[in-house]
């Protein structure tokens, strides 16, 4: 018996549990650097020494760096087991369930730190809690992106769902920035004095909101009934040897890879461009991130209709090309005869095309290499190839962070800022090689 196409109220169920895993893990990505490393006029107190590693690497981009790469090799583990399972319910769904429970934890206990004052031990706790916080976030992802092609047929049904994905996507970057806007709400109102105590509360708080809604693809899809997908039999190795024979693949992990570290060097250096370099308020950040992916919301029926008639790879290759620009730009942040809202502003604005286009396209791409190659092996092996991406996600993440807190140690307080103005022209070089890489994807169009 065919699966029942999923209607609309199951696609934004769906959709509801990326909110609640972009929430944490860009909690994690935009407030880790800022909390334990503030500049120092942020109203926070340093957790972790600047002491150097060789000379070179600075104990936070070690930390975080560990924390993100032992995860990088649970994922695929967890794609194996979710690829193989014969349960009941389903493939995917019984992993997410359980995984959410430890993901919510161990967020909140990433930001309560062995002592609140500068010390060693900090490192030590950090480096458990980001270790523990990934490998339960990495439980619900990467069965949850399995899905994204198992309960679609075609290739408008996969940017449709991959759409819906990503507004849940940016729903979460949107409430990570808003951390420092929540915690002035809870210093207000509910009389919290210590700055520390009030962002962690907020962080508390959203975690355990993004528990909630990651329950609701869970509870609200049977996933037997929208799915038909029989379990692999391959063993670990074999499955990600096979994996990565898939050349249109490689070319796709490879412009990722560099796009999630430009990624990475943003989202962590946002609050420093906006407080440093231009010397506005901190609370900006959360206005200014949402400005950008509501604005970015707009692009979206452009993205869908311009797949349909020209591709994707096109318009991937332009938005790489201009977030190279928007990267050169923030090396200039601050030098140029505009207003600093003006400069910031023009960089949102520059970069929700982008964000529409890189969020949408890129999952419906590999969902479609996943089902051409079912279609070509017969073997099912969606979670696998998730897990492959989201490896290098996080390995691109993960460098992301460690470079911006790397380069930190060349400056990142009010007319001490080269290392800020550095990520600038690091980011431009990753985006160039996105390019570069993928260009030589071939795009089947058509399918």
């Amino acid at each position: 018996m065919p699966p029942a196409k999923l209607p609309l109220s199951k696609q934004i169920a769906y959709a509801c549990g990326m909110i609640g895993w972009s929430t944490m893990t860009n909690i994690i990505i935009v407030m880790l650097p800022y909390f334990y490393l503030p500049p120092n006029n942020a109203g926070l107190r340093p957790l972790i020494p600047q002491l150097l590693v060789f000379g070179v690497f600075n104990i936070l981009s070690i930390i975080t760096a560990s924390g993100r790469l032992i995860d990088a090799f649970f994922d695929p583990f967890i794609a194996s087991l979710s690829d193989k399972s014969n349960n009941k319910r389903g493939r995917r769904i019984p992993y997410m369930k359980w995984a959410i429970l430890p993901a919510v934890i161990f967020c909140g206990l990433t930001f309560c730190p062995w002592s609140m004052s500068l010390n060693v031990n900090n490192a030590w706790w950090l480096t458990i809690a980001l270790v523990c916080f990934f490998m339960g976030a990495t439980a619900y992802i990467i069965p949850y992106n399995a899905l994204l092609p198992e309960l679609t047929s075609t290739g408008a049904e996969r940017v449709k769902l991959s759409s819906l994905q990503q507004v849940g996507f940016v729903i979460g970057i949107i409430l990570s920035a808003l951390v420092n806007n929540f915690a002035d709400l809870m210093q207000r109102w509910a009389h919290v004095a210590n700055r520390d105590t009030a962002v962690q509360y907020t962080i508390w708080g959203l975690a355990f909101f993004s528990g909630l809604v990651m329950l609701v693809p869970v509870l609200a899809i049977k996933e037997k009934r929208y799915s038909s997908s029989t379990p692999s039999h391959l063993a670990l190795w074999p499955a990600i040897r096979k994996t990565f024979e898939n050349r249109n693949f490689k070319y796709y992990l490879i412009s990722d890879f560099s796009y999630y570290m430009a990624l990475s060097i943003i989202s962590s250096g946002l609050l420093y461009f906006i407080t440093v370099l231009l010397n506005l308020d901190k609370s900006m950040g959360g206005l200014l991130m949402g400005t950008m992916v509501l604005t970015s919301l707009l692009f979206y029926p452009l993205v869908n209709y311009l797949s349909k008639k020209i591709g994707k790879k096109p318009i991937v290759l332009f938005s790489f090309g201009l977030l190279s620009l928007i990267f050169v730009a923030i090396y200039f942040l601050g030098k140029v005869p505009l207003s600093p809202k003006v400069q910031i502003y023009i960089l949102v604005l520059s970069a929700s095309f982008p964000l529409a286009s890189l969020g949408i396209l890129p999952n419906a791409i590999l969902a479609e290499i996943a089902q051409n190659d079912a279609e070509r092996t017969g073997e099912n092996r969606e979670g696998m190839f998730f897990a492959v991406k989201y490896l290098f996600v996080k390995l691109g993440q993960t460098l992301g962070i460690a470079l911006f807190a790397f380069l930190t140690v060349y400056g990142i307080d009010p007319g001490n800022d080269f290392g800020l103005r550095l990520n600038g022209i690091c980011g431009c070089v990753l985006c160039l090689l996105a390019i570069v890489f993928f260009s030589r994807f071939r795009e089947q169009r058509g399918k």
